[in-house]
Order: structure tokens, then C-alpha cells, then sequence
């Protein structure tokens, strides 16, 4: 319906839109802030409503301003490295101890132009987990992390299913992402084998058409508000 797209090329289209850097191009940059995120994701073989496989459990979380995120924050590389500062985030956005180390660098990119004085450097990474480790994480995320219910909200799944009425990945990728948070989400399921490709493309294309009808009603809501306003 949508057309196909080879897992190469969206991963080449992916790389020109991020402007993408070198972790050493990015560390050499002067002046920078640095914002560091995780993928956290397992394997699993549970099943929605017992015939759906879920097939990968992938964590991001609600912030605080309502755009979805990846785990992770801003780093001072003055006092810690990139890898210790997105532990320290972990630790208290999540409430558990993830050590990341270089290895789990994905890519480096400058973020979105902002008013800030200095240029943003966003830094990915992915790390895979046991099941387990998921569900501790998910635990931990409401009755220990610190910054639960004030900068982090809540811990969310991705849906990697799609129901036949249009709910799963295609509605989800319809919510709002804090800067380049779905580009590096439809990044990492690619990269990682996740998910086809053909799925994903196609998931792309009905969040399209979903997001023309979310606009219409959302026009809708203003309209409404504005004759109140009269």
C-alpha cells in the first residue's frame, strides 16, 4: 500500500536526517551540551491476549512535558563521562543500576536548533536485556527512581503488533516525541532487527493517515474552546 523500502536505505535516509557524528567528532566539539539516551529492550515470548506475540519488550517513558523520551539526560563531561552520566540518569529516572559502557553506543547527532546559546549534541545507545531485568527495571521505575511522577511519569512499551482497527506500532508512533526520539526509536528497530523493514514502513505509512484524522479533530477541539471564548 505504501510502498517498500529496503532496511539499508532507511537506515541511510535515517543517518542524512540526524545529521549524524562520530562519537569522537561529537566528544571534540567545544562549547557543546551533551544529552545522553538509552534503548533498553528483551526478548519475550509472552502474548497479548494469548495469539498476539509481543515478541520484544522496548522501554521510553512519558516525561514530565508529555513528549515521549527515551531514558537519559544531559551529562556534565567535565565531572563524568558519557557512559557514567547516563548511568547516573538511569539510576534516578528508573531506580536501577544499568551500567552502559561504550559498546552500547549507538550513534552520536547534534539535536535540534533551540534557543539555547550552545549546540546539543544527542547521544543514542541500546542495550539488551534479560526479561527479567525489563520487568525489575519496570518495578523499580514507580517505587524507587527519584524523579517518578516529577521529570519521568511512567515507564511505556513500544507495540510492535498491529491490531486490525489501526491500534499498536502505527497509532504509537502517532504521539508526540521529544526532538529526535522517533527517529532513533524506528533507528534502533531496525538496527537491531526488531521488526521488518516492510512492517515498520507500513506501520509508518497508516500513523500518516491516522495523524491527518488526529489534526481534523484536534481542529475540532480548537474551534469548540473558541466559541466558548466568544
Amino acid at each position: 500500500m505504501y510502498g517498500l523500502i529496503c532496511t539499508h536505505s532507511l537506515l541511510h535516509l535515517l543517518k542524512m536526517a540526524s545529521g549524524q557524528l562520530s562519537r569522537a567528532e561529537a566528544l571534540a566539539c567545544t562549547g557543546c551540551r551533551h544529552a545522553c539516551h538509552v534503548m533498553l529492550y528483551s526478548d519475550t515470548k509472552s502474548q497479548l491476549f494469548r495469539h498476539i506475540p509481543i515478541r520484544h519488550i522496548i522501554l521510553m517513558q512519558m516525561r514530565f512535558d508529555g513528549w515521549l523520551g527515551f531514558p537519559g539526560g544531559l551529562v556534565n563531561l567535565s565531572e563524568e563521562s558519557l557512559e557514567e552520566g547516563l548511568s547516573r540518569e538511569l539510576l534516578e529516572e528508573i531506580g536501577a543500576a544499568v551500567p552502559i559502557s561504550v559498546e552500547n553506543h549507538v550513534e552520536s547527532c547534534y539535536g535540534p536548533s533551540s534557543s539555547s546559546s550552545s549546540d546539543l549534541i544527542l547521544h543514542f545507545y541500546a542495550k539488551k536485556l534479560e526479561e527479567e531485568q525489563i520487568l525489575d527495571i519496570e518495578r523499580s521505575a514507580v517505587s524507587t527512581a527519584v524523579d517518578h511522577g516529577h521529570e519521568v511519569l511512567g515507564m511505556v512499551r513500544v507495540p510492535l503488533y498491529q491490531m486490525k482497527d489501526g491500534g499498536g506500532l502505527s497509532s504509537f508512533l502517532c504521539h508526540s516525541f521529544i526532538k529526535n526520539a522517533r527517529l532513533q526509536l524506528v533507528d534502533g528497530l531496525l538496527r537491531f532487527g526488531l521488526i521488518s523493514a516492510e512492517e515498520l514502513h507500513t506501520a509508518l505509512g497508516l500513523s500518516v493517515e491516522t495523524h491527518k484524522h488526529t489534526a481534523q479533530d484536534l481542529h475540532s477541539a480548537l474551534v469548540l474552546t473558541q466559541q466558548k471564548l466568544s
